[in-house]
């Protein structure tokens, strides 16, 4: 077979500037200068007879053809790097690299690591944790858990955990509040996303009373204020189950309002290496035994304690997961 005469030095420049999104980080990781980097792209554009590259105002944007070439060199550099490992003596040791939303790190994942990489010793896993906003490939990222209703274009997405939102707060202001209609006498601690608050009072029957105060961006951060008595948070549930079993947050109310699901997502046009496969296989089987779980447990408690059941049943892991793969196609932010 024919192999183009394409130098390999220019090629490895292209993969770190993708994946840097700047010229500037690119020299900084290959200790080169910026000019060799940027001579280095000229050169491969020309031999190639292809743009890889838009330069504007806010950095580098891929053209089709970057984004084309780009999972290729990554994936070819990654498996020259493991051949070279096993001849230098070291295990085959595959490392994936996975953003993760900070609430389900925290909330959910962290607990559960141990069986993965118990299951998996060939595969170095490394967690980067993010607020939901995160770009894989230029991340360094093989894959990511995101927040949402799915439909980021250009990216493969598996649900994986449905997180309900329902208001929680510490067990003394929760003692104050009897009705639905008492949280227009609390603080209610909001997220950016302002229409969360009047879809749960929606939900409850009784009309939104007007939320005001300062906006956060993380769940974590709410959920720590909530538990400190600052305010009502409304909150993925299913998250925060270890502050309710140790009697930080509460409950009061069983009314939940969909907001999403959690999502383990990777690039379209990136194939899933085996390490890939097994943590999507693994992330997938969890979640529904952790569905399952929750099911039970949920069975129990209405069999046993009225009006609780419910609340500690979601929160003890998730309300639903599937492991069906949907093709997405749009998205917008969500907060973590």
């Amino acid at each position: 077979m024919d192999r183009p005469d394409i130098p390999l030095n220019a090629l490895r420049v292209f993969e770190v500037a993708m994946r840097q999104g700047s010229f500037t980080k690119a020299a900084i990781e290959l200790r080169v200068t910026q000019a060799a980097v940027s001579h280095q792209i000229a050169r491969l554009e020309d031999l190639l007879g292809a743009t890889l590259f838009q330069r504007t105002s806010q950095g580098l944007v891929p053209t089709d053809e970057g984004r084309l070439l780009a999972p290729v060199l990554e994936h070819s550099f990654d498996a020259i790097g493991r051949v070279l490992d096993r001849l230098h003596g070291r295990r085959d040791v595959e490392v994936l690299n996975v953003g993760v939303n900070t609430t389900f790190a925290l909330g959910w994942l962290t607990a559960r690591l141990d069986g993965f990489c118990a299951a998996h010793p060939e595969i170095e896993l490394r967690i980067a944790t993010n607020n939901n906003r995160v770009e894989i490939l230029r991340e360094g990222l093989d894959m990511a858990i995101r927040f949402g209703t799915g439909g980021w274009t250009g990216h493969e997405t598996v649900p994986l955990i449905e997180a309900p939102l329902s208001p929680l707060c510490a067990p003394g202001l929760a003692a104050r509040l009897q009705d639905p209609a008492d949280l227009g006498r609390a603080v209610l601690l909001r997220s950016y996303r302002n229409a969360e608050w009047p879809q749960w009072f929606a939900a409850a029957g009784i009309p939104a009373p007007p939320v005001t105060g300062p906006v956060f961006d993380s769940s974590v951060a709410l959920a720590e204020l909530a538990a400190d008595g600052f305010g009502v948070a409304l909150l993925p549930i299913a998250m925060f189950s270890r502050q309710i079993r140790q009697g930080r947050l509460t409950q009061p109310f069983a009314t939940t309002v969909p907001a999403g699901h959690y999502f383990l997502a990777w690039p379209s046009e990136r194939p899933q290496s085996r390490a890939m496969a097994a943590f999507t296989a693994w992330i997938s089987g969890a979640c529904r035994d952790a569905a399952a779980e929750a099911g039970q447990a949920g069975q129990a408690g209405q069999a046993g304690q009225a009006g609780m059941g419910d609340g500690i049943s979601c929160a003890r892991m998730s309300s639903g997961a599937a492991s069906a793969q949907s093709r997405s196609a749009s998205s917008a932010g969500q907060r973590d």
